[in-house]
Parts: C-alpha cells; sequence; structure tokens
C-alpha cells in the first residue's frame, strides 16, 4: 500500500505512515489532474480515479492510521465535496514538519502550542484577505440570470461580516473532544473529533444598505471556482439560473439548493450531450416503462417511503442485530408472511387509487413486480430530499412503512413522462422518465453523458465539486483570493511571526522553528500544484514562489503583489508572472471557498494532532502516578 516508502521503526511510524499515503494523491491536486488505474491484483479488476476520494477509497488500507485518513475524507466529502486532495497532502506536509520538530528534540506539546498558533495566523489572514461576492463587479441593474462575460472580476477592498462570523465558528467547533495545550496567554484550546463530526452554524442575516437587493453575477463568481472544470461549471450555472427561474422569492439569487440537485448518468451518448432539465429525471426497466407510458398526459397520486419498501424492513430503533441468523423446519413460513403483507399493502394502495410510489431505500423485486401488474410505477433511492420537496408540492406526507398510509399522506398532481429510450445493443433496456411534482419545486435533474463507462463516476464528482463550491460561495458571502495567493500570504506571515520575539517565546523556545516548517508544507503544496499543470519543474516551481515571498513588502494588504501563480504566463527570460495571459487577453481571476478552505486546513491539523499523539503514547506509554500525566492528553 505504502509502495517504496520506507518506514523507519525507531520513529513515530503513524506520521511516516501518513505522510506515505498523502504522496499518493499528489497527482489529484490542482485545475489539471490525472487519471489513475486502481488493480485489484487478486481479481484482476480495475477502477479508474482521478480524485483523492475515490483514490483512497479504491486502495485496501489495512492499517489504523489509513482507516483514519479514510473516515476523514469521507465524513469531508459527506459535507463539502471538494478540498479533500488539499487535506490530505497538508496533513502529509505537516506530519512531516511534526516528525522534523521531534528529530529535533522539540517535545509534542510544544509542537501542538506552536501548530495551534500557526493555524490561527492562516485564519486570521483569510479574515482579512477576504472579499465579498457582493463586490464583484456587479451593477444593481443587471439581471442575476445574464452570463455578462465581458465584466471583470473586482475585489472588495473592505472584510466583511459574513466572513468574520463564518471564521468564528471555524477556529474549532467540536465538542467531542479536545487537546490540552500550555497556557499561552489565551491562546484558543484545539478541539478535536474522532470522526470530525460537522457542527452546523447558524445562518448570519444581513441587511443590505441599499434598499434594493444586492444583484449576484453567478456566472462570474462561478468561473472563478471552476478550477479547470469548465464544463461541468457550466451545468452547475445553468441548473442555479432554472432554479431561481422557478423561484421567484430568490430576487438577488444569493442561494443555490443543491439538495434539490439530483444528476442521472446516462453511458454511451458523447460528453456534449449532457443538459440540465427540470424535474427528477429516474431511470426505469422495459416493465416499469411500460408503467409510466399509462401515465400520459395525468396526474397521478404518489406516495412517499422514507425506508425500505419491504416486509423485512424495520427503522433504526427497531433492527435487529447484523449477523444473526434464524433456523426454522417451516421454510414456507417467511414467503407466506412476505405474501400477506404485499396483498395488505396493495390492497391498500389500490384503495388510495396510488400510482406511483417513490421510496428513499430500495423495494424487494417481490414488491415491484406485484405493483407493476397493478400499474403503480415503483420508484427506489431517491434522496430524502427529494422526497421531501415532493411534499411539500404535492401534499403527501412521508411514511416510514407502507402500511402506514392514509388519503392523507397521499400527494397529487405528479407527472410522469417518457423522455427517452436508452435501450442499447449491449442488451440493456432502459427508460429515462422525467418524475415532476409540478408547480416552483426546483427539482433539477443535471444529465451527465460518456463514451467512456470508467469517466462517468468522475464526471459526477467534478459537477458535484462545482455546485459544492457555488452554495458554499453564495452561502458564505464571501470568497478567498485563489490560485496560490492565499496560502502564499499565510507563509508570508507565519515566517514573519517566526521571526519575533515575543513574551511567550519562553514557554516555548521552538515556536519559529514549528511556525517555518508549518510554513514549508504550504510551500510544498503551492508548488506541487504547479508542477501538475505541466509548466515547471519542482525546483523552477519552488524558485518562483520564494521570489514572489521575497517580493513581499510586509503588509496584509498585499494581496495584489502575489500573481495567481497557477494559471498566469510566464515571460520568456524571467520568473516574475504577467497579469495577462500570452494572447493577450486578461487572465481570469480564481477563487476559492472561505469555509471549506478553512476547514479543510482545521481538520488536516487535527489529524496530525491525533496521529501525534496517538505515537507519542505508543512510545512512551503513560504513568497514572506521575503528576501532571494527564496535562498533554487528547481527550476522545
Amino acid at each position: 500500500m505504502l509502495g517504496s516508502t520506507i518506514i523507519n521503526r525507531q520513529q513515530h511510524i503513524g506520521l511516516q505512515k501518513l505522510s506515505a499515503l498523502a504522496g499518493i494523491t499528489h497527482s489529484s491536486l490542482g485545475p489539471t489532474k490525472k487519471y489513475k488505474f486502481i488493480q485489484d491484483d487478486t481479481s484482476g479488476e480495475s477502477a479508474l480515479a482521478c480524485s483523492c476520494c475515490r483514490i483512497i477509497e479504491n486502495l485496501e488500507l489495512t492499517c489504523a492510521v489509513g482507516q483514519l485518513v479514510y473516515e476523514t475524507l469521507q465524513a469531508h466529502q459527506k459535507v463539502y465535496n471538494t478540498g479533500s486532495g488539499c487535506l490530505l497532502f497538508l496533513a502529509g506536509a505537516w506530519s512531516r514538519a511534526a516528525l522534523e520538530c521531534l528529530q529535533r528534540g522539540i517535545s509534542v506539546s510544544h509542537i501542538i502550542s506552536a501548530m495551534s498558533e500557526g493555524i490561527d495566523i492562516c485564519i486570521d489572514v483569510c479574515r482579512k484577505c477576504c472579499v465579498s461576492t457582493e463586490g464583484l463587479g456587479v451593477e444593481q441593474s443587471e439581471s442575476c440570470t445574464e452570463t455578462s462575460h465581458g465584466l471583470g472580476l473586482q475585489l472588495s477592498k473592505k472584510p466583511i461580516t459574513e466572513a468574520s462570523q463564518v471564521l468564528c465558528y471555524l477556529q474549532g467547533t467540536t465538542n467531542v473532544g479536545h487537546m490540552m495545550t500550555p497556557n499561552t496567554g489565551g491562546q484558543r484550546k484545539v478541539k478535536l473529533s474522532r470522526h470530525f463530526c460537522e457542527t452546523k452554524s447558524k445562518s448570519v442575516s444581513t441587511v443590505p444598505q441599499l434598499n434594493q437587493p444586492v444583484l449576484l453575477n453567478v456566472a462570474h463568481i462561478a468561473e472563478g471556482l471552476s478550477h479547470g472544470y469548465v464544463d461541468a461549471m457550466n451545468l452547475v450555472v445553468e441548473a442555479k439560473q432554472m432554479q431561481s427561474k422557478n423561484n421567484q422569492q430568490d430576487i438577488s439569487c444569493s442561494t443555490f439548493d443543491i439538495t434539490k440537485v439530483v444528476t442521472c448518468v446516462l453511458p454511451g451518448l458523447p460528453e456534449d450531450h449532457a443538459c440540465v432539465l427540470p424535474g427528477c429525471m429516474v431511470l426505469l426497466s422495459a416493465e416499469q416503462a411500460s408503467v409510466a407510458h399509462r401515465f400520459k398526459d395525468q396526474r397521478v397520486k404518489v406516495a412517499l417511503i422514507n425506508g425500505d419498501l419491504s416486509d423485512t424492513f424495520r427503522h433504526l430503533g427497531f433492527s435487529r442485530p447484523a449477523g444473526v441468523q434464524h433456523v426454522s423446519d417451516q421454510s414456507a413460513l417467511s414467503s407466506s408472511k412476505e405474501e400477506e403483507w404485499m396483498a395488505k399493502v396493495v390492497a391498500l394502495l389500490l384503495n388510495l387509487e396510488v400510482n406511483l410510489i417513490l421510496v428513499s431505500g430500495v423495494a424487494s423485486e417481490n414488491v415491484v413486480q406485484r405493483c407493476c401488474r397493478h400499474h403503480i410505477l415503483v420508484v427506489e433511492k431517491v434522496k430524502t430530499s427529494i422526497l421531501k420537496a415532493f411534499a411539500d408540492s404535492t401534499g403527501g406526507v412521508p411514511v416510514t412503512y407502507a402500511t402506514q398510509l392514509s388519503k392523507h399522506c397521499v400527494g397529487s398532481g405528479v407527472k410522469a413522462v417518457i423522455w427517452r429510450d436508452l435501450s442499447s445493443s449491449e442488451g440493456q433496456f432502459l427508460t429515462a422518465v422525467n418524475i415532476s411534482p409540478g408547480g416552483n419545486s426546483g427539482l433539477v435533474t443535471v444529465i451527465l453523458t460518456s463514451c467512456v463507462h470508467g469517466k462517468l463516476q468522475a464526471l459526477e464528482d467534478q459537477f458535484w465539486a462545482c455546485a459544492y463550491r457555488l452554495h458554499h460561495a453564495l452561502k458564505d458571502k464571501a470568497l478567498l483570493p485563489g490560485a496560490g495567493v492565499t496560502e502564499m500570504l499565510c507563509i508570508h506571515h507565519l515566517q514573519k511571526q517566526a521571526g519575533h520575539h515575543v513574551a511567550e517565546r519562553a514557554a516555548n523556545p521552538y515556536r519559529g522553528i514549528v511556525l517555518r516548517l508549518m510554513a514549508d508544507g504550504l510551500i510544498d503544496y503551492i508548488s506541487t500544484v504547479m508542477v501538475n499543470t505541466g509548466r515547471f519543474s519542482k525546483v523552477k516551481a519552488r524558485t518562483v514562489v520564494s521570489q514572489q515571498l521575497q517580493h513581499c513588502n510586509g503588509h496584509l494588504g498585499i494581496a495584489s503583489k502575489f500573481s495567481q501563480l497557477f494559471l498566469e504566463g510566464e515571460k520568456e527570460d524571467s520568473a516574475v508572472f504577467s497579469a495577462v495571459k500570452s494572447d493577450g487577453a486578461p487572465a481570469m481571476k480564481v477563487y476559492d471557498n472561505l469555509s471549506v478552505k478553512l476547514e479543510v486546513w482545521r481538520k488536516a491539523l487535527d489529524l496530525v494532532f491525533l496521529v501525534l499523539q496517538t505515537d507519542a503514547e505508543v512510545i512512551t506509554g503513560i504513568d497514572q502516578n506521575t503528576d501532571g500525566s494527564q496535562e498533554n492528553l487528547m481527550l476522545l
């Protein structure tokens, strides 16, 4: 799993494994990602992956650090859907920094204290350099659905209240446990969580200075957040615009409800056939499609099941222990019980005149076939948020069990329209059916297509990454300068603070060393992304970064002094970057998400602290009888 990486048994093994795992995903950083084939030596099967999460989930991770990395990335992806590559890379870079400190004889408590201060410095830099989405060159009279590509992205010079409050939330909010650190004069305590659970922040309402709402140019914001996925972001913008047309209350176009967006993957068609359609598109078998054909030009009644549609399903409160088998001499007992339950459910559905059932879980094959014979369409694996959208639009009420249905739970007014027959020569008989609850539901389906079947998952991942970037940008009402500018600012201030003599230096004489090593980790990140663009060698990239840092004048308002390193063209005989691309067109401004980037940095450092503390306990042990033995323990 760790390739040719050599593990030194005399050192902290966990930190070394974390660094080795991070090295696997270097090629997935930045806007230019490389596809990887991951092959199973046992079965011979292979998987195509180009994102950090997909690479990790296809590896056989047998060590404890590998499982911790996997759980961390999964938890992050579930909420943010972007930034996992940066998270793992920085965890590896800062784990190497911690190893370097240990080799120099720096204690674990001093490492944790200084690295905690380092992340606070980075958070403060982000708070001061973030920009408001309301200042991105949008005139008050412009419509948010217009794509005026001629306008430039303009930075707002003032820090914004919303961003400050987002940052206050992100300075450690988990309540599972915390790391005890020496008292460093008001320094925050680093809060950690074993599973890196997310805490929902309260939405901040702001009162616009003008009487009319501030309109946002979503197309410009999206362009700066595309990060190389132009086609995917165009689909996101189209989905956002479709939602805004249906939602008359969103006059300022300041929200993007991703819970009402679904993707439908269609193999066999060229990628340029991708499109966005209103409603919820599902793929049905030939038998189910024949039922949908009967609904032409009709408004049907719908039942919403939040769970599985089977006689054995029980919600979590009544779930039986896994692995328990019941042995009985009456082999026909289970089938007769299922038949009795099925007859009861079908009779109830016919009595309520239900034509369509949407199920968040799975439906047993027998139930689907029986319903088809009675012209009732069953659609399974529907997202819970989609069920809620149907409930709001149709007046239906989601129930856990089909036997709970009554006339008050059944919704009405749903249309099911055949969109396209997708039967192929390979024997797959599928039909795409568009199910719409009617009204201004805001439901949108993004159709993703490709002739390469193995590429479909990557295209879907790219779309969701772009969708979540736009969603978080509109939610945060703030953006960070991208393409390395924010990291360069943080590097500059970490190096600057490392050279300062502060009052706490007596408590932590190694503060400067640790801060410099943290800055080196960010330099390594920037240079790796530059190398992945294919225009730089590792040495050239680090040289350019060093020259940029040398030209800095030492003030925080120096974002304009740093070039956006990843995308701008290089002059022939100079390492200084121009603000104009080689074809004479203005270089595109690149932005990063504020909340996502800070959460990525926090999780990366938390991961290092967890492994560092665990390694220390394994190597040195804990004497419970010694005074102060609990002082630097991490409580999980």
